[in-house]
């Protein structure tokens, strides 16, 4: 039989590793819950989006028009609404966004993100560019970003092995 002390340490580390394993299923419990709602998991799926025109050396060169992401702003502020991971969630489910990150270099997708992110902070919630810049920055925001995306990407795997079985 172990001594005391050893099996003291045993059940300190069962109770640790207990906590632990039930601390990250509530994460996922929380991400998928949200993605139950049809305000966040898909929501752009009824909305009319022709990729095929969208020009994003347009919008480099030129900027973009706020009213032509309005479908994507009033998704974001009805998900805020839930919360803010809700609300990153939408974001990074846009498929414009999605072809930007997927067809452009890293820095011009950034910079177009960065774009739409304070653009949607001036029209909601009257931040002005530094304001929104700061607010993008805190940890906060990039905690539930960094979430949302884990989340999408793990809901993707998942798809991708339902996909297979199938």
């Amino acid at each position: 039989m172990a001594s005391p002390d050893k099996q003291r340490k045993r059940t300190q580390r069962a109770k640790d590793k207990a906590k632990q394993n039930r601390s990250s299923k509530a994460k996922a419990k929380v991400g998928s819950q949200l993605l139950a709602n049809p305000l966040v998991n898909e929501p752009f799926d009824d909305v009319e989006i022709d990729l095929s025109t969208f020009n994003f050396k347009d919008i480099e060169e030129n900027g973009f028009d706020p009213a032509d992401f309005d479908d994507l702003f009033q998704a974001m502020k009805a998900a805020e609404g839930i919360n803010l991971l809700a609300m990153c969630l939408v974001f990074l489910q846009y498929p414009v966004l999605e072809l930007v990150i997927a067809e452009e270099g890293e820095e011009p997708a950034i910079d177009f993100m960065m774009g739409l992110l304070i653009v949607y902070r001036g029209m909601f919630h009257n931040d002005d560019e530094e304001a929104a810049v700061k607010w993008i920055g805190g940890n906060t925001f990039q905690a539930a970003y960094n979430e949302a995306s884990t989340i999408l990407q793990q809901k993707k795997v998942r798809g991708a092995s339902t996909a297979q079985i199938q």
